[in-house]
């Protein structure tokens, strides 16, 4: 997995959290989500090499198609680490708000 820094400068792009939301149903070939999303597959197809080469989505080849899916443990890393940079109180009430 890449480095904290590097992984919320992928996680910041907007589509690429589209993907992952798709991704949390059921896997899915890269057609199926470039037309729920409205996009091209060549645009989806980016988007997937990048979290792929980040570990956060894995490939599968299913005789002609190839469906992606997410890689949980990964993204488990990434939420665990979002969470030490919350630890400031944010998560709770009025009492974290500054």
């Amino acid at each position: 997995m890449k480095n904290a820094a590097e992984l919320f400068k992928i996680l910041s792009v907007d589509r690429r959290i589209e993907i992952i939301e798709l991704l949390k149903k059921d896997p899915m070939s890269v057609n199926v989500m470039a037309e729920a999303l409205g996009v091209t597959q060549s645009a989806v197809s980016q988007h997937l090499r990048v979290l792929k080469s980040a570990g956060l989505v894995s490939d599968e080849r299913r005789g002609y198609w190839v469906y992606y899916s997410l890689n949980r443990e990964a993204l488990e890393r990434c939420r665990q680490r979002l969470n030490k940079l919350c630890s400031c109180g944010c998560r709770g009430g009025a009492a974290g708000r500054r």
